[in-house]
């Protein structure tokens, strides 16, 4: 079989080539996804369509709709920016984490969402910081939250010839919001996490305003259960809610078992995990 490899020099171009060859073709960017399903026998595309070529998909802005990620922008530009690390730091710190510093510096924030791995680190983050993914297609443009987005194992709600040219997350100005992330590896199976989780809670005189709970490395998609969550509203997150939330999404959650973790350990690992998570918001 002969594989080719395309470079479009626009959107219109790329996204035409994809939805024309809906099962062959693939995105390429920085690859490290890629390459390793193709090397693993996982995927096995006849085309490449590298994103290599297209303008103004890189990039980090800082405005009043909110932060803005170009998708072809890397998980080390994500994790070094001051910008992101002033407006989302658990961001900043879930990025600085994915594999070893040659995956960070190929790896895209584009990617790692289309990916839909269940076992990295951004994606949980993205969740609890309402981030949306700008979607172009051959037809048109749409807005997807990442929650959305990830839809299963490795499966996207992508249709064909669409690509994500931007993640953007919404700033809540002159509000008292706090963010955390906490990851638990395992040691069992690589450098990739046993459990994930990413907090994001608004207080209002000390009193939670909104609070955001997103578990990931459990399951398909990362899970957030915000019918629990609204059970902080109110309160000043104090050591009795922590407990119970953290008790009530290691009962809601229903964890895959593999290499890092079983069943039993990872619901346990979630409980211990989640408290820590809101522990990070409570301000010393």
């Amino acid at each position: 079989m002969t594989l080719s490899f395309l470079e479009p020099t626009t959107l219109e171009e790329a996204c035409s080539v994809l939805a024309g060859d809906e099962w062959g073709a693939k995105v390429i960017s920085g690859g490290t996804a890629v390459v390793l399903m193709m090397r693993q026998g996982l995927i096995a595309p006849t085309t490449l369509v590298s994103l290599n070529n297209l303008e103004g998909l890189r990039g980090i802005e800082l405005s009043s709709d909110g932060l803005r990620m170009g998708a072809r922008t890397t998980l080390t530009g994500i994790a070094s920016s001051a910008q992101v690390r002033s407006v989302a730091p658990s961001l900043a710190e879930a990025c600085a984490t994915v594999g070893n510093v040659r995956v960070r510096n190929l790896g895209t924030i584009g990617g790692n969402v289309a990916e839909a791995d269940y076992a990295s680190d951004p994606p949980a983050v993205l969740v609890s910081l309402d981030a949306v993914c700008t979607v172009v297609g051959p037809a048109r443009t749409r807005l997807v939250p990442v929650a959305d987005l990830i839809t299963g194992f490795y499966t996207t709600s992508l249709e064909p010839g669409e690509i994500i040219t931007a993640v953007t997350i919404p700033l809540f100005p002159d509000a008292d919001v706090r963010y955390a992330y906490h990851r638990y590896v395992s040691g069992s199976s690589e450098d990739r996490p046993c459990v994930g989780v990413a907090t994001a809670a608004e207080f209002d005189q000390g009193r939670v305003k909104d609070l955001r709970v997103v578990v990931g490395a459990v399951a398909p998609v990362p899970q957030r259960f915000d019918n629990i969550a609204r059970e902080a509203i109110g309160t000043s997150l104090d050591a009795a809610t922590r407990d119970h939330i953290a008790s009530a999404y290691a009962a809601a959650i229903d964890p895959i078992e593999d290499a890092r973790g079983s069943v039993w350990y990872r619901r346990r690992m979630v409980e211990v995990f989640v408290r820590k998570g809101l522990e990070g918001l409570v301000a010393p």
